[in-house]
């Protein structure tokens, strides 16, 4: 069934979608960093490049065409299976039907920009070099098998918020198409992974980078998930057309009813989804939520009641149309998917901010909100006036943290959010990041001037927290020893004293497990020696020696200098939600490769985090 004047008349759709459509995606990507973060020019120069280490006999180095990504550390959170499973089904059914060269030509003729106006598929991202990017080659000449296989079995989350943020850029790039792998189906996955680590708005503005006339089946597929992960069910309309004749997928077949609605067609609506009914293409609450789309489209004659009785799971159809509708999803229905699916909800602009709360905080820490984005959902909250009870008083603690009358009052305040102050909110030390950065170096606490440092590295503000060196020497306890690690892993240059025998003794004060990273952080960050990094990481009980295949793919990386590529790989080797979990050597790698090939700024960034947050 067609439906007419469908680039005339989105404007006339629902008037309650309408209010809600996403216009984030339409801008540049926000930055997650404070200005001048990684511009430091105190910054340590790049390491001299020194030989690859060898590699163990009988176990070579991945060949580039060979996918080499380790088994998932064991903290993996497994991903939704009905999305999964739903992109496996459709690429399978848009196999079976391709365009005929009679329909591309059709196609093309729809498309009115000329062709020096069109977008190559040899180069895919909206952020470049100047706007934070990395450089075109930043993959390499890596094969594009081998690095979709490894986004393939990436599981997010990502332990570390900063390697996360890490991988955003680097997906985001806009880097050469690798070899061997069709543009389209080279960002679909890349929007894929995003979409998985919670990045709703980064995968639709990556699917949108493709002109629709060149999409893929893969891309068709993973754009339906982009489009119901951002809540925004019209954008669908403009795909739906070339995705019936490449797809067999219910959710496609419905926008046979869904894109006529919200264009004002109602007979055409209506029509296509009767149609759907008796065919059984949807059925229960999938038919139901698309019947109530249909049923806010303009001059509509429905009215749809939405019962969650009965519904076992929440699949990317059930979260796209109900949260575009405003309906609300039941917090049990949350439990049976990734906390990727709550910072979607984060960014879902038909919610109120109160309802947006729990996916604001998990975004936070997935590294999807900045912290100033956090301040912001909050300020907003407080400006909407529609809170009270526990959310009324951290809004209060937070206005005092940033505006308090003395030192004093602002730390007070701050604590607040931190809450235990041995292991403070992760949260609490993102939301006071930038109140911590303000703050003169004053005598304080030691647990407070450790959670005061913790806080501005979690924003990236490294120069701020430097300025507490000065301070250590004033700070007695458990929380001095910390604010010396903080600051030996994630100062731009060295400002405390680093040598074995001060990280001995961090290691019997803060336990095996923090120093564990210390030893590999500082080692990676080539701020001990070789012999010292090698002599108190056996004393710890780990090697420093690539001793996997993951280990050896990551420093093969650097060697050559694939910024993007280590990116990608060190996301491989951080995967999961539990830091107890993850090994020191892993850390060790990660900084290390990262520190290689000029992305110093990220590297202690990730070091800081691991003793903040092991």
């Amino acid at each position: 069934m067609r439906w007419p004047r469908a680039n005339a008349k989105w404007a006339l759709g629902s008037f309650a979608l309408a209010l809600t459509l996403p216009v984030v995606a339409q801008q540049a990507p926000e930055s997650l960093l404070p200005p001048g973060f990684g511009d430091a020019p105190e910054a340590p120069a790049p390491q001299p490049a020194r030989p690859a280490p060898p590699t163990t006999p009988g176990a070579p180095a991945p060949a580039p065409g060979t996918p080499a990504a380790p088994a998932p550390v064991p903290m993996v959170q497994p991903l939704d299976p009905a999305l999964t499973a739903a992109l496996s089904q459709e690429a399978d059914n848009a196999a079976e039907d391709e365009l005929t060269p009679e329909e591309i030509a059709a196609e093309k003729a729809k498309y009115d920009l000329p062709d020096s106006a069109r977008r190559s598929l040899d180069r895919i991202g909206p952020l470049t070099p100047q706007t934070r990017g990395f450089e075109p080659d930043a993959f390499g000449d890596e094969s594009g098998k081998y690095l979709a296989t490894l986004m393939q079995r990436t599981h997010a989350p990502i332990v570390s918020r900063w390697a996360s943020i890490l991988l955003r850029r680097a997906l985001l790039s806009a880097t050469d198409t690798p070899r061997d792998i069709d543009g389209a189906d080279w960002a679909a996955e890349r929007a894929w992974l995003l979409l998985r680590m919670g990045e709703a708005d980064s995968a639709r503005m990556m699917v949108q980078s493709v002109d629709p006339d060149r999409y893929s089946p893969r891309l068709y597929a993973v754009a339906m998930e982009t489009y119901l992960a951002t809540a925004d069910p019209a954008g669908l309309c403009p795909l739906s057309a070339g995705a019936l004749r490449t797809s067999k997928a219910p959710g496609w077949d419905m926008t046979r009813a869904i894109c006529p609605a919200l264009s004002g067609d109602q007979g055409s609506a209506s029509g296509a989804l009767n149609q759907a009914q008796r065919r059984g293409v949807v059925r229960g609450i999938d038919y139901r939520l698309a019947e109530k789309v249909v049923g806010t489209g303009f001059n509509a004659r429905r009215s749809v009641n939405i019962e969650w009785g009965g519904v076992d799971r929440l699949t990317a159809w059930r979260f796209g149309l109900a949260t575009a509708l405003n309906v609300e999803i039941p917090d049990d229905l949350y439990a049976t998917v990734g906390p990727h699916v709550r910072a979607w909800e984060a960014r879902a602009p038909a919610l109120s901010p109160l309802r947006r709360r729990p996916g604001a905080e998990i975004a936070a820490r997935l590294g999807v909100f900045s912290s100033a984005a956090l301040v912001g959902f909050y300020s907003q909250m407080d400006s909407e006036g529609d809170i009270s009870g526990d959310v009324a008083d951290r809004v209060d603690a937070l206005r005092t943290a940033y505006a308090g009358a003395t030192v004093g009052d602002r730390i007070g305040a701050m604590r607040d959010w931190w809450g235990d102050g041995a292991q403070p909110d992760y949260v609490g030390l993102i939301a006071t990041a930038r109140a911590a950065a303000a703050l003169p170096v004053a005598k304080a606490e030691g647990r407070d001037a450790a959670n005061l440092v913790a806080s501005m590295l979690t924003a990236g503000y490294d120069r701020n927290a430097a300025r507490w060196a000065r301070a250590i020497g004033q700070l007695d306890g458990a929380g001095a020893s910390q604010v010396w690690a903080l600051l030996a892993v994630g100062a731009p240059s060295t400002v405390v004293d680093i040598g074995s025998g001060r990280v001995s003794s961090y290691v019997e004060e803060a336990g095996a497990d923090k120093g564990r990273m210390l030893i590999g952080a500082l080692a990676g960050l080539s701020r001990l020696s070789p012999q010292e990094a090698a002599s108190l990481a056996q004393d710890a009980g780990f090697t420093l020696n690539a001793d996997s295949r993951w280990a050896r793919a990551i420093g093969a990386a650097a060697q050559r200098g694939e910024k993007a590529t280590v990116a990608l790989l060190a996301a491989v080797g951080m995967q999961g939600n539990d830091w107890s979990r993850l090994p020191p050597a892993h850390l060790y790698h990660v900084v290390a490769a990262l520190h290689r090939v000029g992305l110093d700024p990220e590297a202690r960034m990730i070091a800081a985090e691991a003793l903040s947050r092991a």
